[in-house]
Formats: structure tokens, sequence, C-alpha cells
């Protein structure tokens, strides 16, 4: 038989259209380039837009920043989070060098990129990063990009070594001068404040009160921010201030980092005599110059606003290197001290062996052969301790001489604080806050009997009914009689102005609790109130089961059963 089936007509189903980014960047900051930047994303909106297989998903742009790193472009780096989001499926740049000047950072997202199905077109070099060839071209042309980077990079740094030759500096902003187009001029209102911070220094006056100073005055820094003390350790190390200049201080070996170097010789230095007006002389910066120095080397001894001793930078880690600092601590009665490698608090975390402070005086008292520990002699003989495992202690002395000494520390601070008097102190302490174990509570040790002087202790039942009781009894048993524990909770309660009782506020609030007399007791607050009460001292009898009702009735019936027999008879 026939069979007949009906075919329902289908539409052929919508692509999907592509979503499409573009990426613009400008290096420096020129009324040119702004212009190109704007025209850069103008137009490629509009070619974004008109495109009808197209979906316009934004345009990127970084402006006045280098094309040979990636960490620096925010926009850069929220583009590639948007195609990981997968918000992205062409991305559009005009060429390879406003992409990237870095060849391995152009290989490295170009590659991510693809792996993620992120097709890139660059669109001068007419390459696509998904075609057979495209990898291969990159890497070619963005090799002639980063050298192209490069020259630039030295063309720069030339003219820059050639105005240095002038006698030229290459940076014009400096607290205290302004420059004009050919020298810096003294700005009065500035300059004073140069000459508060030198002074200040040569007095010991260190950079964090000269900042605080500042502050106090009102007076900001060059970009009218708040005076750091950074700054104004900059300021006493710039050479400008006294008229004359030094050229090409620092410099910068690579052009994909950028990061400047300290000049040690590698590059020719210009010193430039009498270019400006001085604001301090040649001699106070030359002092503040020494000054530096010195307190460089004496390190924290030379800011008499920290606490040392005559240990301070001379303990020195065997193992890391550091220098050991004192860590005070509390003890009952006093306070102690140890030394530890400040490489402990680093990432590596050293760890070096921590001296006790006695320990180590005993220690330099038996190398210096004293009696008694004395800190003129051993700052006067001792250069530096080294610190080795083992408990082991190199001591290198001003004369050149090297000792080795090995110490030993037994701590006595337990039977140091352990006096007669903290011993009574803990005897009342323990009898009023027992520790938590079985069989106590937070009344135990505040329930006192006021006939005998004694404590109450606690005794726990069990009741007909199988329900756990506590009693409290007084532990000589004088005859006051006892009070049952929800008693004294509902007591404690209602003096204390709650609806259930509270042990935390107990223990706050009241002091003790004094047994007067059967049913009578009163209620001594930490703040010297008082308050009486009563309760009943009627024996308790155990609620009835129904099973022992039951047997009650039964016996009950039974009994006036025979008891109406042996009438009748």
């Amino acid at each position: 038989m026939r069979r007949i089936e009906k075919i329902e007509p289908t539409l052929p189903p919508i692509a999907r259209k592509k979503r499409v980014a573009a990426y613009a960047r400008v290096s420096m900051e020129t009324d040119r380039l702004n212009h190109s930047l704007s025209a850069q994303i103008s137009y490629y909106s509009e070619l974004i837009q008109k495109n009808p297989e197209w979906e316009y998903a934004g345009v990127y742009a970084d402006s006045f920043i280098s094309g040979t790193g990636t960490k620096k472009r925010t926009e850069f780096q929220r583009m590639i989070g948007d195609c990981e989001a997968g918000k992205i499926d062409i991305l559009l740049a005009k060429s390879i060098s406003r992409f990237a000047r870095n060849t391995v950072d152009l290989l490295e997202t170009v590659r991510h990129l693809k792996a993620i199905g992120v097709e890139v077109r660059f669109e001068k070099e007419r390459i696509n990063s998904l075609s057979e060839d495209g990898e291969l071209m990159l890497t070619l042309l963005a090799s002639f990009s980063q050298e192209e980077s490069r020259s630039i990079s030295d063309n720069v740094k030339w003219g820059i070594r050639k105005r240095f030759e002038k006698g030229i500096p290459n940076s014009f902003c400096i607290y205290g001068y302004r420059w004009n187009g050919e020298k810096f001029v003294v700005v009065p209102e500035e300059a004073e404040i140069v000459r508060l911070i030198y002074n200040n220094f040569l007095h010991g006056i260190s950079a964090e009160q000269t900042e605080k100073q500042l502050a106090e005055m009102g007076v900001k820094s060059y970009t009218g921010q708040h005076f750091s003390n950074m700054s104004i350790r900059a300021i006493l190390k710039n050479e400008k201030y006294t008229g004359n200049m030094l050229l090409q201080k620092e410099y910068t070996p690579s052009h994909i980092d950028h990061k400047t170097r300290k000049n040690n010789g590698e590059l020719p230095q210009y010193w430039v005599a009498d270019s400006h007006e001085a604001i301090i002389s040649l001699a106070t910066f030359q002092a503040v110059q020494e000054e530096i120095k010195r307190r460089r080397e004496l390190g924290a001894l030379a800011n008499p606003h920290i606490p040392t001793s005559c240990f301070t930078s001379k303990l020195k880690c065997a193992k890391c290197g550091n220098s050991y600092r004192r860590h005070q601590y509390k003890r009952v009665n006093d306070t102690a001290a140890n030394w530890e490698c400040r490489g402990k608090s680093d990432k590596d975390q050293c760890d070096a062996t921590s001296i006790p402070e006695p320990a180590l005086k005993k220690a330099c008292q038996d190398v210096l052969g004293l009696e008694k520990f004395d800190e003129n002699i051993f700052t006067e003989r001792v250069e530096t301790i080294i610190v080795h495992k083992d408990h082991l202690l190199v001591f290198r002395m001003k004369d050149g001489e090297e000792l080795h000494h090995t110490w030993e520390f037994k701590s006595t601070a337990r039977t140091d604080c352990w006096t007669k008097e903290r011993r009574g102190k803990m005897s009342v302490f323990q009898k009023r806050n027992p520790s938590h174990k079985r069989g106590t509570s937070c009344l135990t040790g505040h329930i006192r009997c006021e006939k005998c002087g004694e404590n109450f202790h606690r005794q726990m039942y069990k009741r007909a009914s199988g329900k756990k009781d506590a009693r409290w009894f007084c532990s000589t048993h004088c005859g006051i009689g006892g009070i049952f524990e929800d008693t004294v909770h509902s007591i404690c309660a209602k003096a204390m102005g709650l609806s259930e009782f509270d042990e935390n506020t107990f223990r706050e609030q009241i002091d003790h609790i004094g047994i007067v007399a059967k049913g009578r007791l009163t209620i001594y607050f930490k703040d010297g109130r008082t308050h009486g009460d009563t309760w009943s001292t009627k024996k308790r009898m155990p609620p009835l089961s129904e099973e022992h009702k039951r047997c009650i009735g039964e016996a009950s019936r039974k009994y006036w059963r025979e008891r109406k027999c042996q009438q009748e008879m």
C-alpha cells in the first residue's frame, strides 16, 4: 500500500553577523597625533557599521603609550579580555606597528587570539592571522616594526646626548625653578621651602618630620599634590639647586622595557657649572651628601626617633645576610626581648635561630672577658657578630681578630614570674573561675555559706522520671541546707532584670551569692549592690508517671476491696 508523507517547508538558517572591533594607538601627545587617533576611531566605526555582514563591537584606543609593551595599555588589555569572553570575532588594526612593536608580544597575542577563534586583520600589510601564510608574514613584518622602533629610540637618544654635550637638560620639571626656554629661573616662594628642607636635614630633622611640617604649612609639591618624604629626599640629592647641573645621571639601555638604569660609568656624564642661579651653596649641598652617607652607614642608629640598642646593626645572619632586629614582648611581671633575623618576614622566610637578649649579653660578656656586660666596651671592641646555626656566634672585632663562641640559654621566665603574691592571686582566681571540667558550672566558687564561710559544691542526681537535676550543698555539711540549681538561676535572673538566666551576664554583674539560712540568700553585685531573696524549702516530689499512677490506683482499689470483705465477714 502506498504511504504518503507531508514535507513541511523549511526556511534557510540566517547566518549570524560577525562581531567586529578595531584597535587604534598613538604613542606621543601632539595635536597632529591627537587628530590621527580621532581619525582612526571615526574611520573604523564607519567601516564596521556600514558592512551589513558585521555587527559593531566597538573601537579600543590607547593614547600616548608606546607599543613596545602591553602591560600599560589598558584598552588593549580590555580588548583581549572581551575576546576571551566571546564578545569579538574579528579584530581590525591599521598596521602591525599600531598593534605592537615587540615581535614576541605580537606573535604571542595573535596566536592566543587564533587559538580562541578570533581573526586579526592588518589593513596596511593586508594580512589575515587565520590565513596559511599569515603567521610567517607577521613574523617578518613584526621584526621590521621592532627594528624601526629601535631605530627611532636610537635617534631620540642621540638627540638627547647631543643636547647634553651643549649643556641643555632633558627634564625641565623641578621644584623651586621654572624653565624659560634657555635656563632655570628661581621661584622665590619655592626656593624658601628648598632652603628649609636643607636646613632641617643638617639640624638632624628627618624627611618624615619635614613632610609633616610642610603639610601643616599647607605647602604642596610641584604638581600640587602632597609633599612626600620621597620628594624631599630627591631634593636633597639634586645638584641643580647649587646652580650647576650633572647631565646623563641615568640612561635607558632597552627600548623594549623602557627601564632606566643609574649611570655608573657606562656612558659619559657632563658637569655644567654656573648654568643658572643657585638656591643653596655648593658647600651646603656637599655637607648634606656627607650627612646622607654618614646616616646610611649608621643605619637605624642615625635616626634618634627609632629605639635602638648597642646590638642594632651589629648582628648579621650568616644564612641570608640580613640584620637582626629586636622583638620585645610582655611577660607577667616585666618585659623580655629576642633578636630575630629580618629575613623571617620576607617571602623566603629565613629560618635562622632567634637569640634571647640575656643569652646574647652573656655570650658577649664571656667573649670580652667581663664580669658584667658593658655596652660601652662592647661598642668599642666589637665590629659585627655573625649568627650561624647550632647556636654559633662569630665575633669580628675592630682590631681584626675573629672569635667563635657557642651560646646556651635556659629560660627562667616561669620561675621568675611565679612569685608568692602571684601564686596567691592565682589560687583565688581558680577558686572563683574553675576550669570547665565535668561537674562545674558558672556558679562554681560563687555560692558561699555565710555560716561557716566555705564554698558550696554541686551534686548531681537522677529523679524518678530519669531527668538529671543539680543541687548545691555546703562543703562542710554545717546543716545550713541546700538549694536547687534551677532555683538559683531563677533568683539571679530576677535580680539582674532578665527573663531567663544568662551565664555571661552573671559573670559580668555578680560577685558571689551568700546563703544566709535555709530558704534565704543574699546576692552581692560587683558594683556594691546587694539583693536579698527567699525560696521554698518544701521537699520536692517527683512528678508521677502514668504507670506509677496506674499502680497506685490498682493498689488502692485492692486495699479497699479486701477491707470491705473483712467487714462483711
